[in-house]
């Protein structure tokens, strides 16, 4: 299955989507529709009372059935918490409906896809450089950790500001991401991914690792370089083949002004064969730090001229919400209108326990909101501690593995010095063997020629140095190996440490959640009471002349927090418990 970029929602989808306004999980309310993908339909959404706006997915009506798919969608969440980057989004929630729809929630994030930039044209190589090494960066705390994306492409590749910073990389969909050795993925031969950035491996239906990722760069990188794709086609099958057995062309056979050395590292990263690649994320990004510092000082990310005037202005932030204090001011003005109505006191039975319920319902509901709050912050706090140890293992875990990475390479180095003077000592053994035999058939024969007797010892001389050469290598490339197999000890350990703590964190927090769902719920009920009555109330005293300033105090009050575009007046006027 191809797993498609999040594609932006047409102008009108938040119009006709029936979703918009409902509540997800007793705790979520969507507000517009952003985008769709292969997996999922994603909105905006906003925690019900606490301001928190998110991205929600809700995987696709059609594939609800399709449990591979669910459990796919489960392990989006997981993969990417396990990893917690910088430049990684955010996961925050994930769970299941009581409809049974599973629901992703995530860092709500504006930014522009490296597509839509390289839909443009090449891009600078400083600007190129520093995009690559911030996703180079996120892929080897990844692959450290088990996690493999398998579906990088541009579309996946959000550039937002963080800090002031442009071209601030955040990866997303980690939706076929695979840890390592989890034998629930698919079925053995199937091919996943996108083909434009598919590996040769891939392509041919194998397991995709992290070299398939580090290839998946490469095609971005020379798509920075050149402007377009290095394999292109109409048909699937087609650009499979080509990247089983198709040589790139070089960049600069496309333009001449891309910059050679990332050419070479574009091309390495473009190898089939895997061992012809970088060793691993860490070599890579070895290699771009230190192309980094041969570019010029100017940021990658402060751009120039007709780069900078076209980048597209940050999107608005979504609505804020008066939360459910609004209630009480609305509950105030009602009881306004009921004391001028009916100045006599010979208030309707119906609209003076409407008005009863209405301002007990305020409170109640402002009661609420606090106790959902405040186990919310204790969640947050959780979520925090658990990011922050889960950050903390990571770095260690990326320490060990840059460690591990640069003790591999020198390791291999030394084995092909192994390599090399073992072939020198087995030339020189045969040439001592020779010369030995020489100087035996010669003192048979009782020829005393000294030249014989000193190629003899010289020959062997020469042997000897070498079996001491290979010896020495021999036990430096064996304490590399000792020493990485150490540090990869180390690794797993850590890596056993995250995983328990992730299971164990990841069980307080359902439980936690749980809980907020439940008060949750009952704010909702809350909503619809008070919508109901307030509604009630606003048909039976709109049209009093002496209430009509009031009645449009209330309801310019509910137009500022709409309840959705197509919501009437009256459906708007009672506001939402802490979202709009």
């Amino acid at each position: 299955m191809e797993q498609r970029a999040i594609r932006p929602a047409g102008p009108k989808a938040s119009t006709v989507d029936p979703m918009i306004g409902k509540v997800v999980a007793g705790r979520y309310r969507l507000e517009a529709r952003v985008g769709e993908g292969g997996m999922g339909v994603v909105y905006r959404a906003r925690h019900v009372l606490i301001e928190r706006v998110v991205a929600l997915k809700l995987i696709r009506p059609d594939l609800r059935g399709e449990t591979h798919l669910r459990a796919w969608m489960l392990r989006e969440a997981r993969a990417a918490n396990r990893v917690d980057h910088a430049h990684i989004i955010d996961i925050h929630d994930i769970g299941e409906t009581e409809e049974g729809e599973l629901y992703l929630v995530m860092e709500f994030l504006v930014g522009t896809p490296l597509s839509a930039e390289l839909a443009r044209g090449p891009t600078p190589i400083a600007r190129a450089v520093d995009i690559l090494e911030q996703m180079c960066a996120a892929l080897a705390r990844a692959h450290d950790l088990g996690v493999v994306h398998r579906d990088l492409k541009s579309d996946n590749i959000l550039l937002t500001q963080r800090g002031g910073r442009k071209d601030f990389v955040k990866i997303l969909d980690f939706g076929l991401a695979a840890i390592a050795r989890d034998p629930r993925l698919a079925p053995k031969g199937a091919v996943f991914g996108t083909p434009e950035y598919m590996s040769p491996e891939q392509a041919r239906g194998e397991e995709a690792g992290p070299q398939s990722d580090l290839y998946a760069l490469g095609v971005l990188f020379f798509e920075m370089l050149t402007g377009q794709l290095p394999f292109r086609s109409n048909d699937r099958d087609t650009l499979l083949e080509m990247q089983r057995t198709h040589l790139p062309p070089r960049p600069r056979s496309i333009r001449p002004e891309a910059h050679a050395q990332g050419e070479l590292i574009c091309l390495r990263l473009l190898e089939k064969d895997v061992r012809k690649r970088y060793r691993d994320a860490h070599h890579l990004q070895e290699e771009l730090k230190a192309m980094q510092r041969s570019l010029p000082t100017q940021a990658a990310w402060e751009l120039e001229g007709a780069d900078a005037m076209a980048m597209p202005p940050p999107a608005p932030p979504p609505p804020q919400s008066p939360g459910v204090i609004e209630w009480a001011s609305r509950a105030a003005l009602f009881a306004r209108m009921v004391s001028r109505a009916y100045p006599s006191g010979q208030t309707p039975p119906e609209v003076q326990t409407g008005l009863t319920q209405i301002w007990d319902l305020a409170q109640r509901a402002n009661r609420l909101e606090g106790e959902v709050a405040s186990l919310t912050r204790k969640l947050d706090a959780l979520e925090r501690r658990g990011r922050a140890l889960r950050a903390e293992i990571g770095r260690k875990v990326e320490e060990l593995a840059h460690e591990e990475s640069r003790v591999m390479r020198e390791a291999a180095v030394d084995a092909e010095d192994v390599d090399k003077v073992r072939g020198e000592l087995a030339g020189a053994e045969k040439q001592a063997l020779t010369a030995r035999q020489l100087a035996d058939a010669a003192a048979r024969q009782g020829t005393h020629d000294p030249m014989v007797y000193e190629r003899a010892g010289a020959a062997g001389a020469i042997a000897q140095a070498k079996r001491e050469q290979l010896g020495r290598y021999e036990q430096k490339k064996n304490m590399r190996e000792a020493t990485a197999r150490d540090l990869r000890r180390q690794i797993e350990e850590l890596r056993a440490q995250l995983a328990r703590y992730a299971e164990a964190l990841e069980e307080d927090l359902a439980q936690g959640r749980e809980r907020v769902a439940v008060r949750t719920r009952e704010g909702v009920q809350f909503e619809r009471s008070f919508t109901e009555i307030s509604n009630m109330l606003l048909g039976q005293l709109r049209n009093r002349p002496e209430c009509r300033d009031l009645v449009n105090e209330l309801l310019a009050s509910s137009n500022s927090v709409p309840n959705g575009e197509n919501a009437t007046a009256e459906q708007r006027l009672s506001g939402r418990l802490g979202a709009p």
